[in-house]
């Protein structure tokens, strides 16, 4: 029997790797936009500015005569817990390992020319986070997992250790049933956030997320909240989350093991490094995002923070 086309797209996604696979119509998003433009309106983007590109509402914007968007998850959890002690700091999960984006892209990437060798005359274009699409939401509409209250999709399988990637593509292939909502009456991650980040249910304000005061935000950080040790990202609300406790499982991806010292990395010896080294240390890494003068302002933060490692912020 003759596979379906929206069969031989999951087949060839999962096996690029992949751990998840779904289809979302490439149409208009307009609840999901009023919900952004609420969001943007109460200035919860902070400085990211690329929040409030037009594209995202629509995916047809960004690719002409779009049909379909291949959405795809790739479960990058480790079985390694952060350390609890004086003089260690933290980096979040994702940036253990190798950059996601290359990762990630590298593959959609593939996907995407498999897309237009299989299907002659139709054309796709990937994206991962960078671009400008409401990822989020396509991955609910796709079926992959709803986005819980601390905004992460969360699957029913690997919890929200997942990054997302999309090919947009002008194929018309049969759409998933939207995922479903299985939060509940859970509030986990909202009482274990240690800045109140998360406003309300669904909602963050990025000026007081600490993946956003220690990546994205650039320059001092004025009357810095506590930073339980985070001198890159936060993994507090997953870390919480009943769903990742119960469903993670270890990746299969190698580029996503922890390089060596990115799990507990010793304050005093990252507070030593030059602007060179940490160009050469991260090369590959998501660590750069936060620049040299972002990450050392990050270090110098916690070490003010913690008993018997103080320095001048």
């Amino acid at each position: 029997m003759m596979k379906g086309v929206s069969e031989r797209v999951k087949e060839k996604v999962l096996s690029l790797g992949f751990s998840h696979a779904g289809i979302a119509p490439a149409g208009p998003l307009e609840e999901e936009a009023v919900h952004l433009r609420e969001w943007l309106a109460r200035g919860y983007q902070a400085s990211m500015a690329w929040m409030e590109r037009s594209s995202r509402e629509d995916p047809r914007r960004v690719l002409s005569g779009a049909r379909s968007v291949i959405v795809t998850a790739m479960n990058y959890y480790t079985p390694v817990r952060h350390q609890e002690e004086a003089g260690v700091g933290k980096v979040s999960r994702y940036a253990w390992g190798e950059d996601y984006h290359r990762v990630v892209l590298r593959k959609l990437n593939e996907l995407q020319a498999w897309v237009e060798k299989e299907f002659p005359g139709e054309r796709a274009l990937a994206y991962v986070d960078t671009g400008p699409l409401a990822e989020k939401a396509l991955a609910v509409r796709a079926g992959i997992g709803w986005q819980g209250k601390h905004t992460n999709v969360i699957t029913t399988d690997r919890g929200s250790w997942v990054f997302l990637g999309e090919v947009v593509t002008t194929l018309d292939i049969p759409q998933d049933v939207p995922a479903l909502d299985h939060c509940g009456s859970c509030t986990l991650c909202i009482e274990a956030c240690p800045t109140g980040a998360i406003v309300e249910p669904y909602v963050v304000d990025s000026a007081r997320c600490l993946s956003y005061l220690t990546i994205e935000h650039r320059g001092p950080v004025n009357q810095p909240p506590a930073y339980e040790g985070w001198i890159y990202g936060c993994d507090i609300c997953q870390d919480v989350c009943p769903w990742n406790e119960k469903f993670a499982q270890p990746s299969s991806e190698p580029a996503f093991q922890p390089r060596q010292g990115n799990v507990a990395p010793r304050l005093e010896e990252w507070e030593k490094m030059t602007e060179e080294g940490f160009r050469e240390k991260f090369a590959g890494s998501p660590i750069r995002r936060a620049k040299w003068e972002g990450l050392l302002r990050n270090v110098r933060i916690v070490q003010a923070q913690q008993p018997g490692t103080a320095r001048e912020v």
